[in-house]
């Protein structure tokens, strides 16, 4: 190890590699169903527990076939998995079968942490939410500029090294990486999901057999980002990861920040503890890895079989039935929500009554802290809308950011491994973080990205 650490640390000097400072975003509203509703979207999994929100297949409509190509496209019809809620959910059962499809308002749009970046020659500087549930890269850019209003936006054309082949093409800078020829997709019209976040893009980090750049309406897949930079030999073998840090706004003088190339050594020394590695499964695109147990203050859970996607896109994290209802059972007042869609607890709960919760990644079991399962209030502020809810019907767990805020995790993508270190805050607080929508029962300025990529106040 201490051969790989001096290999790093040499890069890191040679190319000046800086730490990515995440920016807390002030917009960042917390809300717990919202999160869960952004969840069910972004996985398309089936509920196992009732609520106002499930999937169902529906019709839609091909438009004008000729009669010849009816038969080999199946008509002028398809179904199409579409997320639905119901029209009047009540407490229960809600107006029958009425149901209305999901908007925009229904889900959390936008993202808790975001990071700077830069594109071109000369560099143009923007905020993107850093996603390793995904391998797309894309950035707002003039095109549509009432979509884009307050934002910084990508302009192609002052870029000396555009270039626009199948993709298009230009220096990606990140922490002092400079990666060429990185396809980045020029969002010129977004979806109204999109366009209400307040990121100017994303930036993926899974792996790229799951990115959706087309080429004349074929599947084309780019490489992301850190394929480019361990492809093009721009970092040697022993750099071939990024890491990630992340803090709750909660704790007090504890900055997130990613790294590219090199694991940070302060942090590391200061956990006192060694990397403990698990093996990435990346066969399906995603950060997958064994999660065969888990115990609840000490009384373990036999999950063999289990896996679980670690996934800086997700918030919360979502388990299977059998650990969340012990989770909850051990929480005094604790109870499932049909309108909330998730189980909650109430606000009286102290620190102390709520359990030890520990979550195996390969042959080791990291803690939860405590402060993260008391996620976001609910709408009437009586209750916590807890951090860890129902998968449902998905053979596999995700380990969102109520699990990664719990360690230092390396993504070690050149050897296909995922270690973790854990980072546990020392005072475990259950007071209404800064970015909880109902904390001070007012509205927030809203800031735009335009303003968070200049002032230092919003980093964390």
């Amino acid at each position: 190890m201490d051969a790989i650490i001096s290999a790093q640390y040499k890069i890191q000097q040679d190319l000046g590699l800086s730490k990515v400072r995440v920016i807390h975003n002030q917009n960042y509203k917390r809300h717990g169903t919202k999160s869960y509703v952004h969840a069910l979207n972004r996985y398309k999994f089936e509920t196992t527990k009732p609520g106002p929100y499930f999937h169902v297949d529906k019709v839609r409509q091909h438009g004008f076939l000729p009669e010849h190509l009816k038969g080999a496209l199946g008509g002028v019809v398809h179904t199409e998995r579409t997320l639905v809620k119901k029209a009047n959910p009540g407490d229960g059962d809600g107006d029958g079968d009425h149901t209305t499809e999901v908007t925009a308002e229904d889900q959390q749009n936008d993202s808790m942490y975001i990071c700077e970046i830069g594109i071109g020659e000369p560099v143009q500087k923007l905020l993107v939410d850093f996603d390793t549930g995904s391998a797309d890269t894309w950035v707002r850019t003039k095109d549509d500029k009432s979509a884009h209003e307050g934002h910084n936006v990508f302009s192609p054309k002052k870029s000396t090294t555009f270039k626009k082949l199948s993709g298009k093409n230009d220096t990606l800078v990140v922490g002092g990486l400079s990666i060429k020829n990185q396809t980045i997709e020029c969002a010129t019209k977004l979806s109204r999901e999109f366009s209400q976040g307040t990121s100017d893009g994303l930036l993926g980090l899974a792996w790229g057999k799951i990115n959706t750049v087309t080429d004349a309406g074929e599947a084309d897949p780019q490489a992301t980002p850190v394929e480019n930079m361990i492809k093009q030999d721009d970092i040697p073998k022993e750099s071939e990861l990024f890491t990630s840090a992340f803090y709750s706004s909660r704790d007090k003088d504890a900055e997130s920040f990613y790294t590219f190339g090199y694991i940070d050594q302060d942090l590391l020394k200061k956990s006192g503890q060694a990397i403990h590695w698990a093996e990435v499964d990346n066969s399906q695109g995603f950060w997958s890895v064994s999660s065969e147990s888990c115990s609840i203050n000490g009384e373990s859970i036999d999950l063999s079989g289990n896996t679980a996607i670690a996934d800086t896109g997700t918030t919360l994290a979502l388990l299977s039935d059998k650990v969340v209802e012990k989770v909850y059972e051990k929480i005094p007042g604790a109870t499932y929500d049909f309108l909330n869609q998730g189980y909650i607890f109430p606000i009286t709960v102290k620190v102390d009554d709520i359990p030890e919760i520990k979550v195996a990644v390969g042959d080791v079991e990291y803690v939860i802290q405590k402060e993260d399962l008391a996620f976001a209030l609910t709408d009437d502020k009586k209750y916590w809308y807890g951090g860890i809810q129902s998968r449902g019907m998905m053979p596999f767990d995700i380990l969102g950011d109520t699990f990664l805020k719990s360690v230092y995790a390396v993504w070690d993508q050149g050897n296909r491994r995922l270690g973790l270190v854990p980072k546990i805050q020392d005072t475990q607080s259950l007071e209404p973080p800064p970015d909880d929508g109902g904390s001070d029962g007012g509205e927030k300025e809203r800031i735009t990205s335009l303003d968070l990529i200049t002032n230092q106040k919003y980093l964390i």
